[in-house]
């Protein structure tokens, strides 16, 4: 049976912290960890949280031994490298040999972490990435220093490279997410189905007529959002490649207004409003870096995007219906493959297909009320208030540790074949 620790056992207890950490290798980790500290200061004071709670965001990378820049990294996984990254992703601890997790990782690369522990004594300790995950676990058997760990999957599916015998719970975003962890050894007590953590604004309903006042939008046409830009240009190479071979065909949606975003990549808005004048499209707007996207997304009917976990389910708790683009890759496919098998999304390989897709939904506006019907089943809007009140549970048990240098183990046999 777990057992209470003593009152002042940590000198964290006058004032409470929760480090929720997150990698900078792609924008949704971050994202989501930003989503769960609000949810920890909205429920300040209720549902287990502490009024004088500290909540505390950090990057795992800005405590390694040697520093990369982890979006550089990710992002040549997105070229000539996909189909090798893909190759690793789907086969790698996916079936009987398993990975436990182990201190040899935190002694050798990320001794600071430790550090932080030993100074912080943070009472829970949240993980939306698998290196802040695995760091964790490791300076926990290090430092003898008890706190809860609480992995957060980001996409649709479970790499088999998170600390699975020494997580205390996942929250992840699917049954089918469960029945992963389930063979792996990973107790039904020990998985929460909370969905993917999202901020604050996505779960508002807005006036959506207001609303596209506001972006100067027309109220008599379906909005459709083309997401074509992150913090990096790399990863939308393709996208944006067949999202071009598409724009000739827009003139003829003519009930429809294409509404591109390049995120913050400033030279790719510049070259796309040129070309729009000069083929003189009027269906068309090119936003720079839109600061609510949530209302902007409200405020739509439609979007074609990449599988991102975090951006379809920003569109799955906005309510926004979507067209994922392009051939996927590693989690990505996860997610095109879970999104599609609920008809909660359509899927277009090649542009083509993109363009066969939106003369359909053109001429049949009422087949994106059927993908939403189907999306909500996956659409879980308040998961960052949820993983928040599931941590609080395991808050101040202490259990029997073991140690590890490294750990792998036998499964069992898995659910789900990739």
């Amino acid at each position: 049976m777990p057992e209470l620790l003593p009152a002042g056992a940590s000198q964290s207890a006058a004032a409470p912290l929760i480090t929720i950490m997150h990698a900078s290798v792609g924008s949704g980790h971050k994202a989501a960890a930003h989503a769960i500290a609000d949810a920890v200061n909205y429920l300040k004071g209720r549902d287990g949280v502490p009024e004088n709670a500290v909540v505390e965001v950090i990057d795992i990378l800005d405590f390694g031994r040697i520093h990369f820049d982890g979006n550089k990294t990710a992002a040549s996984f997105t070229g000539a490298g996909r189909p090798i990254y893909d190759i690793q992703w789907r086969y790698t601890l996916t079936g009987r040999v398993l990975w436990g997790g182990g201190t040899g990782w935190s002694k050798v690369m990320f001794p600071a972490f430790n550090e932080y522990i030993r100074a912080k004594q943070p009472v829970a300790v949240i993980c939306t990435h698998i290196t802040a995950a695995n760091v964790a676990v490791g300076a926990r058997m290090i430092t003898g220093i008890e706190y809860p760990i609480i992995c957060v999957p980001t996409d649709y599916e479970v790499e088999g490279w998170w600390p699975h015998k020494e997580t205390d719970l996942f929250c992840v975003a699917t049954e089918f997410m469960a029945e992963t962890l389930r063979p792996r050894k990973v107790e039904a007590e020990r998985i929460r189905i909370t969905g993917i953590p999202v901020r604050h604004g996505f779960t508002e309903h807005v006036n959506r007529e207001a609303c596209r006042d506001v972006f100067q939008l027309p109220q008599d046409k379906q909005i459709v959002l083309i997401m074509a830009g992150a913090s990096l240009p790399q990863p939308y190479v393709l996208f944006r490649a067949a999202i071009e071979q598409t724009i000739p065909y827009l003139r003829r949606l003519d009930s429809m207004h294409f509404v591109f975003l390049p995120g913050r990549d400033y030279e790719y808005a510049h070259k796309l409003k040129a070309l729009f004048k000069g083929m003189k499209l009027g269906n068309v707007s090119v936003f720079d870096y839109v600061d609510d996207m949530a209302t902007l997304m409200q405020s739509s009917d439609l979007a074609i995007l990449k599988s991102g976990g975090l951006t379809v389910t920003e569109c799955l708790c906005a309510e926004l219906p979507m067209v994922l683009v392009g051939k996927s890759y590693g989690q990505e496919k996860a997610n095109t493959t879970l999104l599609t098998s609920y008809g909660a999304s359509m899927h277009a390989t090649t542009p083509h297909e993109l363009v066969s897709t939106l003369e359909r939904l053109h001429n049949n506006p009422e087949a994106l009320q059927a993908l939403l019907t189907n999306a909500r089943a996956l659409r879980k809007p308040h998961a960052a208030q949820d993983i928040v009140r599931a941590t609080m549970e395991l808050v101040g048990i202490k259990r029997d540790r073991e140690v590890h240098f490294v750990e792998f183990y036998w499964g069992e046999k898995p659910a789900h074949v990739r």
